[in-house]
């Protein structure tokens, strides 16, 4: 068929003439353009991950360690970025704290921190530079030959040097030193803000890449290239080890369609005998099979199923070190234990699982005689842990007894604490007066959590789906094992300690809880000395194999403690010490809290007089502020708000 003249297309090329106005953009810009945006693909190093458009190191990002060969010195950089405003408030301080902590220096000692032109940075002064910022960086920086450099600190300072330039302005950062594991590392701190006050925006990609090669680049030019030997090396350590290793990542990068032939490139004979001894090993632990001579198939989840066999050794490991060559069973527990029993013991080892996320672990060595791996949630303070304290460790969402002790005790939807205190002593419990105090302690919690109501002192309104609304409460924000301290003092201390002790508890229940074996054992021989030491108190008697308490054993240990601390600080401030009694009402300024052998205790300032009461988290925001507060027995009732008092 004829078309006419219209509907030919002829190209007529010609050079491009020069236009007044912006340059117009290059023509193979443009081309590389459309076909981004049609979806196509790039070629080249870069090809598998997209460019960023954004924050500072772009370049740097893309030109950092193209000098580096195969044979370049490995690094690993574990990088977080904390939005401040989300964090909790005093974030920054623990994490300051914890990677200060003892035991991380080459000797044992406390970790120091520094910086650009310190061995001795002020950590108060660095927090209060950071206050306004929107965010913070935190850096992981282990390099493989960590063992081998002399001077972490100058690879460090060397190091930030670099991003500085390849960032283009002064960073505010503070770094500490750890060699208490396997690998040398170093903790780095960057606060959010550039030299001229802008926030600091880093780019993605300089955050994944260029700073982990600039760190290679670094390591490469202070130790060499690595050897064919030392490369060697490397490999065959890898091929027995239970975790994931790069060669498990290179023989997944080689999986075909279904399995991986090891029978071409006879040029790399070496390597590939190596990733055929690492495939018999896989094989070994059920995680590949053999389909003929040169081909093999690998289990599904093979990289998952690694990384937890190496979380677990790792974690082995680290309670090992914990107990300092004592023999116990080793249990590690999932974070959801929500059917599992409380675990008491002593604290043997602490530490952050997870570094980089402050995600703590506790050690406890259990009265049960086993040893105990508990990962907390994210954010505990440590620092409020100390070792050798005694803890309980309850799992979350656990229905408690307490709450159904409640449920029976209540008549009517109403739980009165006279009316229960009646019931126990009628049934004869030991300490009905501080199983009340329990009881109102549990139900000061559920109040604040709008799961019951306190209608007067001693009386509150109880629903009848108590269990599961406590339930849901204990459930709120709940990551891992709910950690209450039974005793700051490790059991040593609390031998001839002049107060109630956690060891006098156990008298108290004829240590029926304590193994035989383990802590238990322990606890059973401090307890024997303990017994020693009320017995030339005049508070137990020996009759043969009989050991006799005194009556109100534990309430008169606490009041001797609390008259002798009461001394103490009458003389300091020159007003009397007033104990209360069971059931009494008082108010004052809430001044201090000290940390006895009984617990711990808030000082009630009333202006004429003090008196000590059981300290609770829940005043600790009421410092220097009115408070009131009920005594009974060993607990009290908190009331929080506006006081109207005599002593006011």
């Amino acid at each position: 068929m004829a078309s006419g003249d219209d509907d030919r297309f002829r190209l007529r090329p010609s050079p491009p003439k020069s236009r007044a106005g912006p340059r117009p953009q290059r023509f193979v810009s443009r081309v590389l353009k459309e076909v981004s945006k049609a979806g196509a693909k790039g070629s080249g190093r870069n090809a598998w991950r997209p460019a960023n458009t954004f924050g500072r190191g772009r370049v740097p990002a893309t030109l950092a360690g193209q000098r580096l060969g195969a044979n370049a010195r490995r690094v690993i950089i574990k990088s977080r970025f904390v939005v401040l405003q989300r964090a909790s408030p005093n974030s920054v301080s623990v994490h300051l704290r914890y990677i200060e902590r003892d035991g991380v220096t080459r000797d044992g000692h406390k970790g120091k921190a520094y910086g650009a032109e310190t061995d001795a940075a002020d950590l108060k002064s660095f927090q209060e530079r950071g206050k306004a910022d929107r965010h913070q960086f935190r850096f992981i920086v282990s390099a493989e030959d960590g063992l081998e450099m002399e001077d972490l600190k100058g690879f460090t300072r060397q190091l930030m040097r670099r991003m500085e330039i390849d960032l283009e302005t002064r960073l505010d950062w503070v770094a500490v030193d750890h060699w208490d594991t396997d690998n040398p590392h170093t903790h780095i701190v960057l606060n959010g803000r550039t030299a001229s006050g802008e926030h600091l925006v880093i780019a993605p990609d300089y955050m994944a890449h260029g700073m982990r090669q600039r760190a290679s680049e670094i390591a490469t030019e202070w130790l060499g290239p690595r050897t064919e030997a030392e490369m060697r090396q490397s490999l065959l350590r890898e091929v027995d080890q239970q975790r994931l290793t790069s060669l498990d990542r290179t023989l997944i990068r080689q999986v075909g369609a279904d399995d991986i032939d090891l029978s071409g490139n006879p040029q790399d004979r070496q390597r590939q005998n190596i990733l055929r001894a690492r495939l018999q090993r896989l094989e070994n632990m059920g995680l590949a099979s053999r389909v003929e001579a040169h081909r093999w198939k690998l289990q599904p989840g093979l990289a998952a199923t690694l990384t937890a066999l190496g979380e677990r050794q790792d974690t082995l490991d680290t309670m090992r070190r914990a107990l300092k060559g004592q023999q116990r069973e080793l249990v590690l527990h999932d974070a959801d234990r929500a059917d599992a029993a409380p675990i008491i013991g002593r604290i043997a080892g602490k530490g952050l699982a997870d570094e980089l996320n402050d995600r703590g672990y506790l050690v406890v060595d259990g009265i049960d005689g086993r040893a105990h791996y508990l990962k907390l949630p994210a954010g505990t303070d440590l620092g409020d842990l100390r070792m050798g304290a005694i803890v309980e460790a309850r799992p979350p969402q656990q229905g408690k007894a307490v709450d159904r002790n409640i449920l029976e005790a209540t008549r009517d939807g109403i739980y009165n604490t006279a009316g229960h205190l009646a019931q126990l002593v009628q049934a004869g419990v030991r300490d009905p007066r501080g199983t009340v105090g329990v009881h109102v302690r549990r139900l000061e919690a559920l109040r604040r959590s709008g799961a019951v109501e306190r209608l007067r002192d001693g009386v509150w309104k109880i629903p009848g789906d108590l269990l599961a609304k406590a339930q849901q409460h204990d459930a709120r924000g709940a990551a891992g094992p709910v950690i209450e301290q039974r005793s700051h003092l490790p059991i040593e201390q609390q031998v001839r300690a002049m107060g109630t002790t956690w060891l006098d508890r156990q008298l108290v229940d004829s240590g029926r809880a304590l193994a035989p074996q383990g802590f238990g054992s322990q606890a059973r021989e401090a307890m024997d000395r303990r017994v020693e030491f009320l017995c030339e108190q005049g508070l137990a008697e020996r009759r043969g194999q009989r050991i006799v308490l005194a009556r109100n054993l534990l309430s008169t240990l606490r009041d001797r403690e609390l008259a002798s601390v009461g001394r103490i600080f009458q003389e300091q401030t020159g007003k009397p010490y007033r104990p209360l009694q069971d059931g009494q009402q008082a108010s004052g300024v809430y001044r201090q809290s000290v940390q006895l052998a009984s617990g711990r205790f808030a000082m009630l300032d009333d202006g004429m007089s003090f008196s000590l009461v059981p300290w609770r988290p829940v005043i600790e925001q009421r410092l220097g502020q009115q408070v009131g507060v009920v005594v009974l027995g060993s607990s009290v009732t908190w009331n929080l708000g506006r006081q109207r008092s005599m002593s006011i």
